[in-house]
């Protein structure tokens, strides 16, 4: 398979070890100082693009990939808002899409089990849920988009949560909401926990990532996956779960 870069920092230097393992090739290696690679014939040859830029870019390079014919696994994350409008490109054909806000294995196996045990707790009201996340000094955003699916999943799943909220300086959320705290300290690569406290006891769960290689590797399978599949797609029906 023929895969183009878009964005050649840690994680598409990881991407691109992982692609390169399990045989594939890299038409081209797209980043800041690069762009106009975007109308070269190395990028139009490609079966698929991989997307992982900053928030203020990758929207723009979303609409490049669809205007080229490339189909784009983008894990870009601080850009919901412009979400819709790639969902809509898609749906009118004009595109070819899996967005995640983390495409790593784990950490969607962890999303199910946070679905599951937010259904449960809909049925106990004295537990109370609470959420950390923890990255790297060079995240932009805050809380990470990880943070954000999860807590929607929460709310979703769980009747007694109205939405999401990080906490003032005192520490206190509005009523209902599910307070996300976020702290940024070396090179963590990712550590999210959801937490239900009573007065009983308290049930916590966590995902902590060792390295960037589990993200690497969920998004080369998402672009193995992809270019047979016009339109808007997730990394959950990648994985099958």
């Amino acid at each position: 398979m023929k895969i183009a870069l878009i964005g050649y920092g840690k994680m598409g230097h990881m991407i691109e070890s992982v692609a390169l393992s399990r045989g594939h090739e890299i038409t081209c290696r797209i980043d800041r100082d690069n762009t106009e690679d975007f109308d070269s014939d190395a990028f139009r040859s490609s079966d698929v693009a991989i997307e992982f830029t900053t928030p203020a870019t990758a929207a723009e390079n979303v609409l490049k990939c669809f205007s080229a014919g490339v189909p784009v696994v983008c894990g870009s994350t601080g850009w919901t808002d412009r979400l819709p409008e790639m969902q809509e490109l898609c749906r009118e054909g004009k595109g070819s899409m899996i967005w995640a806000s983390n495409f790593s294995v784990g950490v969607n196996i962890f999303m199910a089990v946070n679905r599951v045990l937010a259904r449960i707790m809909s049925k106990f009201p004295e537990y109370t849920p609470s959420m950390t996340e923890v990255h790297h000094i060079h995240k932009l955003d805050h809380p990470s988009g990880t943070a954000i699916t999860l807590a929607e999943e929460i709310i979703e799943e769980n009747t007694r949560i109205a939405g999401w909220q990080e906490p003032d300086e005192a520490g206190h959320v509005d009523t209902g909401n599910l307070p996300i705290a976020h702290e940024r300290r070396g090179e963590v690569p990712g550590i999210h926990t959801i937490r239900w406290d009573s007065e009983a006891d308290m049930i916590e769960i966590t995902h902590s990532a060792n390295s960037r290689q589990g993200f690497a590797l969920g998004a080369v399978l998402a672009a193995e996956w992809l270019p047979a599949r016009p339109g808007w797609h997730t990394i959950a029906e990648v994985l099958d779960i």
